[in-house]
């Protein structure tokens, strides 16, 4: 029986015999925490590498190649990482914006998720209120006190779906209808 290791070399499968039995007779077993050399003959045999002085190993250098070509490339992937992070951090804290309203300020709500209003798409208010915040839950949702019409919606809505209400003057327009709601 033949075999080729990772250099391509053949090599007999006999020859290696007593390498494996060297290595299956030094190994400790986790029965008994012993090795069946020491278990059998009371005593370890010894492997050719402990005949040889005590220098340091030497690593091949395809091996010492490939360890720094790792090291090299995990440090870039972590600045990457990290360059990345920093970026996307930027982009959001410059768009992202804590809302300017409180406990008690009246807000409009969008109608971009009502899907029980009577009007078409087309045709319904983009926003409807003014609504009173009774609390806020967490830091992106608000907790509303909704008019009767809307009795049958959840009072919660995330942050995004709200924005502020301005009240104005009815004298500067006088012509303007006061009920909201258009005619059918």
């Amino acid at each position: 029986m033949e075999y080729k290791d990772h250099e391509g070399y053949t090599h007999d499968w006999v020859s290696l015999l007593a390498a494996v039995q060297l290595a299956y007779n030094t190994s400790q077993n986790s029965t008994t925490g012993k090795t069946p050399a020491l278990v059998e003959k009371g005593w370890n045999p010894l492997f050719p590498v402990d005949h040889l002085k005590e220098n340091p190993l030497t690593i091949h250098l395809t091996a010492k190649d490939f360890h720094d070509m790792w090291n090299r490339d995990c440090g870039t992937s972590a600045k990457c990482i990290a360059e990345a992070e920093e970026y996307n951090k930027q982009r959001w804290d410059k768009t992202h914006m804590e809302p300017d309203f409180k406990e008690g300020y009246k807000v409009l709500v969008s109608t971009l998720s009502f899907n029980n209003l009577k009007l078409p798409k087309k045709m319904r208010d983009s926003f409807v209120g003014p609504f009173i915040i009774i609390k806020f839950i967490g830091q992106n949702a608000v907790e509303f006190k909704l008019t009767e019409e809307f009795s049958r919606k959840h009072t919660v809505f995330p942050v995004s779906l709200v924005n502020p209400y301005f009240q104005t003057a009815e004298d500067k327009f006088p012509s303007r209808r006061k009920n909201s709601t258009p005619p059918r």
